[in-house]
């Protein structure tokens, strides 16, 4: 069975991303043990890119801020190695094509398990053209997470039956951010989810309020929660980690309400 299981199995999943190299490794690393500490059970560790699609601006923010300070895809490893050291919980990476591409697939995905990496997000791979990553990610354990957006519509049951490690629901249509309000009708798309698969499913874009994080968990199995953690690194750069673990908290205890 997937570790990614291992995030759902006491209640509902409170899942947080952050950018590594924002504004360095070091903050990168203390952010996730204070987002451990706090309570997350799954974590996304982002690796930089350059040409971002699925991203608003407080992400491209990020990944630009990493970028310039000389962010390497060796570091993010080396960071996870050092994590692996005594954190158990699941890891994913969330990247683009062009990232794993440009270190060759297999031997990129081959590093995600050798480390303990649990699964592989790509918002730039349609569902349609995942084959050639996900083979890979099976030959080696690895997890190929799958979106479903609110214009999925008759491929949401299509997407499901294929689905490893959790389903990523997208909230809302656009790019990451925060929102003031969600207003998609996720009960009719996960409801068709429930009836296609038994993996878990997370709602994510635009939650930044524990309110938010609870309705949304009250519909899924979890929450997640990006833009709002990259907003306390810009504003408290190196000092960062410690706010972030009281927002973790503070967010895990919402959903855990739901």
């Amino acid at each position: 069975m997937s570790n990614i299981y291992r995030a759902f199995e006491t209640g509902k999943a409170f899942i947080p991303f952050i950018t590594c190299g924002d504004p360095d490794i070091a903050t990168t690393e203390k952010a996730v043990r204070e987002m451990v500490t706090a309570g997350a059970d799954l974590i996304e560790l982002g690796i930089p890119f350059s040409d971002l699609t699925a991203e608003g601006e407080v992400i491209q923010g990020a990944n630009l801020r990493a970028l310039r300070g000389g962010i390497k895809v060796k570091d993010i490893f080396d960071m996870v190695v050092r994590l692996r050291k005594d954190i158990t919980i699941p890891m994913v990476f969330m990247t683009y094509a062009n990232v794993v591409f440009n270190a060759g697939s297999d031997t990129f995905i081959k590093k995600c398990h050798d480390i303990g990496i649990d699964g592989l997000i790509l918002p730039d791979i349609p569902f349609e053209e995942k084959d050639e990553f996900a083979d890979i990610c099976d030959k080696y354990d690895v997890d190929l997470i799958s979106f479903i957006a609110p214009t999925s519509d008759e491929r949401i049951a299509m997407i499901a039956k294929e689905a490893k490690g959790f389903l990523y629901i997208v909230s809302s249509l656009g790019v990451t951010g925060v929102r003031s309000e969600i207003t998609t009708d996720l009960d009719s798309i996960i409801k068709v989810v429930r009836e296609n698969t038994d993996i878990p499913c997370a709602v994510g874009f635009g939650i930044s309020t524990p309110d938010q994080a609870k309705k949304m968990a009250a519909v899924s199995d979890g929450a997640i929660v990006g833009s709002a953690i990259i907003r306390l690194l810009e504003k408290y750069g190196t000092a960062a980690p410690s706010h972030i673990g009281e927002y973790v908290k503070q967010m895990k205890e919402a959903v855990l309400t739901a």
